[in-house]
């Protein structure tokens, strides 16, 4: 059991690493998004690989957030119903639920995995002059999210299922 648990709070460890670096990223880009303002309407300067950038940035946000909202309880659930069922019919939904994540988000990750590798393979770039290089990296970060996604969902299953507490309690 105490294995189970310690795998619990590894996998939330890492889903909330990468959360926080998520919400730093959202940081980032606001004041990118800022800056490329100021530059474009006070001194008409304007770069490609900075407006790339900015929407590159979006991709580890999301795709690193899904997990991260798992792991804070803020996914989508329809409230107006779970809150009247019983304790035991919630776990079990919750349970479902990241047994599921885990299915999918391995699915998903594995039917990315060529694209990837086909981007990689080519050194796939920007077709804008002057724009980003490593287009295979922003296409690396969908397996990756939904392989985090996966493992939180393993994560919250086991931790439903066994009634494993939250770290510190």
């Amino acid at each position: 059991m105490r294995a189970v648990e310690n795998l619990v709070y590894g996998i939330e460890a890492l889903v909330r690493l990468f959360g926080r670096s998520a919400a730093w990223t959202c940081v980032v880009l606001v004041f990118m998004v800022a800056s490329d303002v100021l530059l474009r309407y006070l001194f008409d300067i304007g770069a490609v690989w900075l407006q790339e950038l900015q929407w590159h940035l979006i991709s580890p946000i999301a795709l690193f957030g899904m997990a991260y909202l798992l792991l804070n309880g803020e996914q989508v659930r329809v409230d107006v119903f779970y809150e009247h069922f019983p304790v035991a019919v919630k776990r079990t939904i919750e349970v479902l639920g990241g047994l599921t994540l885990l299915v999918m988000g391995l699915y998903i990750a594995w039917l990315t995995l060529p694209w990837v590798a086909q981007s990689f393979g080519r050194g796939e770039a920007s077709p804008n002059p002057g724009g980003l290089p490593w287009r295979w990296l922003l296409k690396a970060f969908l397996p990756f999210g939904f392989t985090l996604l996966a493992l939180q969902g393993l994560a919250h299953a086991l931790r439903n299922a066994l009634a494993i507490p939250a770290q510190g309690d």
